[in-house]
């Protein structure tokens, strides 16, 4: 549905209700991508809810094949990769970073987790915007996610 929204279609039927998507951020280096990081970091929403996280580095990934987060700080994209460098991507790595740095995490969470899933959405309400985050925990509650 965001990669439609891209292409111009911004709006979806959603079980009988139409949404508007916003426009999702692409990014066209790791310099963008870093400083992407760096402002979202420093939001108050996400400052309000993720207190003591500390800033993370953005460098670039061999392989084409994913992104990754590497705790503590690191998250690693395929710069190639037109797929890699857009923000449901980096909201979903920088997610992992939140969880790992939220001292309200239990230790031996599951990668994408309870807690790992509520950071993504909550993450991509504060960024990207609530139509996506409703779309997103539909898609995983699908999936048996949530």
């Amino acid at each position: 549905m965001l990669d439609r929204a891209a292409a111009g279609s911004r709006t979806v039927d959603f079980f009988g209700s139409t949404l508007t998507l916003p426009t999702e951020r692409r990014f066209a280096d790791l310099d963008s991508v870093q400083r992407w990081v760096e402002a979202v970091l420093a939001l108050q929403p996400v400052l309000r809810r993720w207190p003591t996280t500390p800033d993370c580095r953005v460098r670039s990934r061999r392989g084409a094949s994913r992104a990754h987060y590497a705790a503590p700080d690191e998250i690693a994209v395929p710069v190639d990769e037109r797929w890699a460098l857009r923000e449901v991507v980096l909201c979903h790595e920088l997610a992992h970073h939140l969880v790992f740095h939220d001292p309200s995490t239990p230790t031996g969470v599951a990668a994408h987790g309870h807690e790992f899933v509520d950071a993504f959405v909550t993450l991509a309400d504060i960024v990207i915007g609530p139509e996506v985050a409703l779309l997103l925990r539909a898609g995983l509650d699908e999936v048996g996610a949530v």
